[in-house]
């Protein structure tokens, strides 16, 4: 299986590489008749695109998607929906030092034993530059569940060793984009903020936290088996470059717990079954209850750093790693409008699932 689709019914299939001529992408199964709103989405497009502080690569790129099928008079028809974003700034030179070498913690080798060969400009697929085709395809879907009271959030909870304090309210969206780092928490943020400078000065990369919440949810998606909905959700998530760990609800600190403390009660509320605690993060047996779902997805730091490594070449022979192109010291700002992208492909394509149902 080429691995390049994800979804059942609202499918997204991705293609280029980090610098060719362009990525994009083919939406099948998007319902027909929703507004496209290109203002929305091409803010969705800034939050994740490169250049946009000083914390981040410096790689220049727009982002403009252009729609080239399944949009007619500014609704979606239910045909194939194909968009490009092309690349403008792509510098497919810088990487012809890595041409022989194999990069510590990237997917250098690991595409060699699988292919037979790479793409050594910038990782080509594996580049956190094809997430661009996921945050457009996230959008679309973003505007579809706003009209079904469904919203989608996330936040940076943690870079390194800085931890802000946890939100038993999802903070708004103004909060979260107040800051570069998108942290809701200003002094954690600021401290954040200190952390990457220094790592940078030391040419070093950091990782960290992101937090992520789905409201508004209806009860009942998902599927008790296989296609659970967190353990789609979890895929989803676990697909983004650099994400190391996912958990959902209690996670890993619940099973620090005793089950008459984990238990979350039922009650009624205006005639709507709710839980009075949600350490089930919004799922039980794998099918949403209407509670909120909050999860967090673990990321690793960034692999290219701007020192000096030790590493062996295609043909195996010891050699120095030289650092060159640009990166990001920390990819959490820029990641949180990926995770967003990636949970709403999961909600539409569950909500849409359940119609058949209806």
């Amino acid at each position: 299986m080429p691995a390049n689709t994800f979804g059942e019914i609202f499918r997204l299939t991705t293609f280029g590489e980090s610098h060719g001529a362009a990525i994009g992408g083919v939406i099948d199964g998007c319902p027909p008749g929703l507004s496209i709103d290109m203002d929305f989405i091409q803010l969705m497009m800034r939050r994740r695109r490169p250049g946009q502080s000083h914390l981040t690569t410096p790689r220049q790129e727009q982002d403009m998607p252009e729609i080239l099928s399944g949009v007619l008079d500014g609704q979606t028809t239910g045909t194939p929906l194909a968009f490009i974003i092309r690349n403008s700034d792509q510098r497919p030179g810088d990487y012809d030092h890595l041409k022989d070498l194999y990069r510590p913690s990237h997917a250098d080798f690991t595409y060699m034993a699988k292919y037979g060969l790479r793409d050594h400009r910038g990782g080509g697929r594996s580049s956190a530059r094809e997430t661009a085709a996921r945050v457009f395809a996230g959008a679309l879907a973003m505007l579809f569940l706003q009209q079904h009271g469904i919203s989608i959030r996330a936040w940076v909870s943690a870079v390194g060793q800085v931890e802000a304090p946890d939100f038993a309210e999802t903070p708004p969206m103004e909060l979260i984009e107040s800051n570069m780092l998108r942290c809701p928490h200003d002094a954690s943020a600021r401290m954040m903020e200190q952390h990457i400078l220094e790592a940078a000065k030391n040419g070093d990369t950091l990782g960290g936290i992101i937090t992520g919440s789905i409201m508004g949810l209806p009860a009942g998606l998902g599927a008790p088996v296989f296609d659970k909905f967190h353990a789609d959700l979890g895929k989803a998530i676990l697909s983004i470059n650099a994400v190391k760990g996912f958990e959902y609800g209690s996670g890993f600190a619940g099973t620090r717990l005793p089950g008459s403390a984990h238990n979350d009660q039922f009650s009624q509320q205006d005639g709507k079954v709710i839980t009075l605690t949600n350490h089930s993060g919004g799922v039980q047996g794998g099918i949403t209850n209407g509670m909120e779902v909050r999860f967090r997805a673990a990321f690793k730091p960034v692999a290219t750093l701007m020192q000096s490594q030790q590493t062996i070449t295609v043909q195996g022979g010891s050699a120095t790693l030289n650092p060159g192109g640009r990166h990001d010291v920390c990819v959490l700002p820029r990641a949180v409008v990926i995770v967003e992208a990636m949970a709403a492909l999961v909600c539409i394509d569950h909500w849409l699932r359940q119609k058949m149902y209806e």
